[in-house]
């Protein structure tokens, strides 16, 4: 497996419009776009830092997997998602170690395919894999 890049920070939050103040008036970061991301029960600001993004998600239904982080965990980094080349070959390469995943196959969204590896596999890190299309 091959992974490329840091390719964004999400951070979990009640609410976008009081978050991204923050991010915007004190570290000076550039709003680039919000978008509704229906398959993960999320609404998610995209702030570009270099290389990389720093993404504001905020659940959009009291059941999703962010909306119970924040019920147990409190607002904070969600996950890290590291950009890999070949999301289905690092797949099979995670499940050959036994490493355990949440999504066993990548799912397809515009652009991308995605995954998650369970954060009991990871010293407690929720990790997205990601691989443009």
């Amino acid at each position: 497996m091959k992974v490329t890049k840091i390719n964004h920070v999400a951070v979990a939050v009640e609410d976008i419009s009081q978050a991204k103040v923050f991010w915007e008036s004190i570290l000076g970061l550039k709003l680039d776009h919000i978008e509704e991301v229906e398959s993960q029960h999320a609404k998610v600001a995209f702030f570009p830092c270099g290389d990389s993004e720093v993404e504001l998600v905020e659940p959009t239904d009291a059941e999703s997997g962010t909306a119970r982080f924040i019920q147990t965990r409190g607002p904070g980094i969600h996950h890290l998602c590291l950009e890999v080349e070949d999301i289905d070959q690092a797949l099979e390469e995670l499940k050959a170690r036994d490493v355990r995943l949440i999504n066993e196959t990548a799912v397809v969204m515009e652009g991308r395919k995605m995954a998650f590896v369970h954060p009991k596999s990871s010293g407690g890190v929720l990790i997205e894999l990601y691989q443009l299309l």
